[in-house]
Formats: C-alpha cells, structure tokens, sequence
C-alpha cells in the first residue's frame, strides 16, 4: 500500500473526503517527524512506538575500491510493534 491508497482507504473508512484524509495524514507524519527531530518519541498504544536510536561511528568498505572509509555516527528512526499490531499481523 502507498501513500495514495491509504489516504483513499483512510477517506472511505471514516466516510470524509480525500482532501481531509490528506490533510490528516501529513499533519500526522509531520507531529512524528517533529517530535523525533526533538529525540522524543511517539507512542500509539496498540499500534506501537516511534523513536530515534543512534548508531554509533564505524568504519565501511568502498565496494568499488575496497579502500576503508569513515562512517560518521548517526541518529536513527525506530520502530517498536505494540502488542495490538503483532497480534493482527499472527
């Protein structure tokens, strides 16, 4: 499922329009996106939680070359499936 047909799933589900669910969507992803840019985390009950992790510096390998190179650390999105959601999915 993309982004279209899941505005158009949630749209038919709570009987709005389109551009309502549009709307709902982007305000949602863009809370989440905001909250972990603070290093917060979003936690739907049932669903599960968002949150950021942090990956620690490491050194890669070039596959063209095989030359070593430096990875820098990072801050990483996460996603930990609440009960509800692994139950639906088993």
């Amino acid at each position: 499922m993309n982004k279209t047909e899941l505005i158009e799933h949630i749209a038919n589900e709570a009987e709005i329009s389109k551009a309502a669910s549009t709307r709902a969507l982007d305000a949602l992803i863009s809370a989440v996106k905001k909250t972990l840019k603070k290093n917060g985390s979003v936690t739907l009950v049932g669903f599960g939680t968002f949150s950021v992790g942090k990956r620690a510096a490491r050194t890669g390998r070039n596959p063209r070359t095989g030359e070593a190179i430096k990875i820098k650390a990072a801050k990483v999105p996460k996603f930990k499936p609440g009960k509800g959601l692994k139950d639906a999915v088993n």
